[in-house]
């Protein structure tokens, strides 16, 4: 199965990359970033349904949906953000 960032994560995750730099801690994110995707690879509907097709990795927040061939990361958010930020972001 492959995998995608929603454009929106992406870009939340590049943010979270650079803020992280700022105290030499990005590679530590990246790694835990990338352990939840090999993770979600493996086991996809492993971690709970949060709202229709949506399901909820907790490293900090990181919402996903897992189709046929393919899972879309659809947001990774800080838990400080507001928690319905990734609404909207996939259609059913």
């Amino acid at each position: 199965m492959r995998y995608e960032f929603h454009p929106t994560a992406l870009q939340e995750y590049a943010e979270a990359v650079q803020f992280f730099s700022q105290s030499n801690q990005h590679q530590s994110f990246i790694d835990t970033i990338e352990k939840a995707v090999f993770q979600i690879l493996a086991a996809p509907q492993r971690w709970p349904v949060v709202e229709g097709q949506i399901r909820r990795y907790l490293t900090s927040k990181f919402f996903y949906r897992v189709d046929s061939d393919r899972i879309i990361i659809a947001a990774v958010i800080s838990c400080r953000r507001d928690p319905e930020a990734w609404k909207g972001r996939l259609s059913p």
